[in-house]
């Protein structure tokens, strides 16, 4: 899998891989390379924090708030809308319904195969490796480039695969809805939040959001069966699992201010 490092903020869309090189490449270690204590302060300290952000939520309604003046009639478009960026999301103003098997189905194959945005961000990071040379066994060739583009794809697949079927199975909740809320640290609160809780079930209570991680874990491990050099499946797996946290942070975040981002821009659609 590849490490988002570049990502300037995320999904992936919601995923987050990691890129086979023991470090960075700039003198510092990477998480495998942390000794014991370390790792233990670093895990205790995001975990800390996560609770206390994360708790509150517990302790009150926990159901998902009703949309703001929602419109008359709802169409299947407004409920399953994928952003190439940060993925799939719910506006404010459309109800936060339970998506349908069905619905489902579509959402996993618009968020996967058919959105262009897809292979804008798959060359996105195939480029990136080309030019660090990562792996550097691959060689900066055409060869290399393909072997590069294919794994980039593949890990995007796996992770996106295992996060729609787990979240399905377990009927949980995979889109981001955006907060029902006004403010900046109140609607940043919430994107933090939802990358570690989801709704799920007919009672729509919160959920642990485990999906991600199992995907992008998942990713890893696969995306580092043909690297060279046999790298450690686990490590693999759980470096992208870390990973996650910040990318999928950076992605609900991008997601929940998206609308006031694109008027600052001024590239609304018309």
């Amino acid at each position: 899998m590849s490490e988002r490092r570049l990502f300037a903020f995320h999904g992936v869309s919601r995923s987050a891989t990691t890129d086979g090189e023991a470090g960075f490449g700039d003198g510092t270690q990477s998480c495998a390379e942390f000794s014991y204590p370390a790792s233990c302060l670093i895990a205790a300290f995001a975990l800390s924090l996560v609770v206390c952000i994360v708790s509150p939520s517990f302790s009150q309604d926990t159901a998902p708030p009703p949309a703001d003046n929602p419109p008359a009639n709802v169409s299947e478009k407004q409920e399953l809308q994928v952003n190439w960026l940060y993925g799939s999301f719910v506006p404010k103003d459309v109800p936060f319904k339970p998506l349908t098997v069905n619905q489902r189905w579509k959402l996993y194959v618009k968020s996967t195969y058919t959105t262009y945005g897809i292979c804008i961000k798959t060359t996105f990071f195939t480029v990136h490796d080309q030019i660090t040379n990562s792996p550097p066994e691959w060689g900066q060739t055409g060869e290399g480039f393909a072997k590069r583009l294919g794994t980039r794809q593949v890990q995007f697949i796996v992770q996106n695969t295992m996060t729609a079927f787990g979240d399905g199975v377990a009927d949980w909740e995979i889109r981001y809805e955006r907060c029902r809320c006004d403010g900046l640290w109140p609607r940043t609160r919430h994107a933090i939040k939802r990358n570690f809780v989801t709704y799920g079930g007919p009672d729509r209570k919160l959920r642990p959001q485990l999906m991600p991680y199992l995907g992008a874990f998942t990713a890893g491990v696969t995306a580092a069966t043909w690297q060279p050099n046999n790298p450690d499946l686990v490590v693999k797996g759980y470096q992208a699992a870390i990973t996650q946290v910040g990318v999928g942070i950076g992605v609900n975040w991008l997601a929940e201010f998206a609308p006031e981002i694109k008027r600052t821009l001024h590239i609304d659609k018309k």
